[in-house]
């Protein structure tokens, strides 16, 4: 019995170091565990978060084009040309209604038989842009009828304006003078007149043909305000050669500087 005894006793203590033995293995593990996740814990409240990125730039809208057009001249007769100038900026490509595709900048002759509008049109990346040329062309005027109006009546109905010493401005008592010639060549339209520019016999010949003409165009210039097609206007300058009044005297100057109005044949 005392044999069974010891080998009893020396079980439950082989027994009791294990579980000894276990429990303290078990607490090793708990502890390394815990102290993993404190070093964890530790080493994640000091690692700084991640920046999120910035966001990316707007994306840049290119700039809407512009367009220009112009015609010079922009009024003529059939026959006769216009030189088209245009320009663009922020364009890719340009066309002109009419023409076809064009330089984005540059110049064309054209030679348009009616009036006509150019249209240019600028494409580019931010857009279109127009712009609009108009070309007048004058139609030719059916031919006027023959006139019964000799220069006898022609000169009773169309009177001279006269001039200052050294002047060509319309005087205030020419105004009435020219108002009432323009009518009577309104009434008659199929009348054309030269308009000549005299002077007195004074100064130089070159001076007194300058000072003609521009007598002659300030009579004309007068006409045309009051209505008078300047196409029925032709203007010549006699400077001091042709003298109405051969006296030297003021009031014989005062005929001779004037502009003279006649049918022209």
């Amino acid at each position: 019995m005392n044999n069974l005894d010891t080998l009893l006793k020396e079980e439950n203590n082989v027994l009791t170091r294990f579980r000894n033995h276990r429990i303290r293995q078990s607490r090793r593990f708990v502890v390394l565990v815990a102290g993993a996740a404190a070093m964890l814990t530790v080493a994640g409240c000091h690692k700084k978060a991640a920046a999120a990125p910035p966001p990316p730039p707007p994306a840049a809208s290119a700039p809407a084009p512009t367009a220009s057009i112009t015609a010079s001249p922009d009024t003529i007769s059939p026959g006769q040309s216009v030189v088209l100038a245009w320009r663009t900026t922020d364009a890719n490509s340009a066309s002109i209604e009419g023409i076809g595709p064009v330089p984005t900048s540059g110049t064309r002759t054209v030679q348009p038989t009616e009036s006509a509008d150019y249209t240019l049109t600028a494409s580019g990346d931010g857009g279109n842009a127009t712009a609009t040329a108009h070309v007048t062309v004058n139609q030719p005027a059916s031919a006027p009828a023959e006139s019964n109006i000799n220069e006898q009546v022609f000169e009773e109905n169309v009177k001279p304006v006269f001039y200052d010493y050294d002047s060509y401005d319309i005087r205030p008592d020419a105004q009435s003078v020219i108002s009432q010639d323009a009518s009577y060549l309104n009434q008659h339209p199929e009348l054309k007149v030269v308009v000549g520019g005299y002077c007195d016999e004074r100064g130089s010949t070159e001076y007194n043909l300058a000072l003609g003409e521009n007598r002659a165009n300030a009579a004309k210039q007068a006409l045309v305000s009051a209505g008078v097609s300047p196409d029925r206007l032709r203007t010549v300058s006699y400077g001091k050669e042709k003298q109405f009044c051969t006296e030297h005297s003021e009031s014989c100057w005062q005929q001779n500087r004037r502009a003279q109005f006649t049918l022209d044949q």
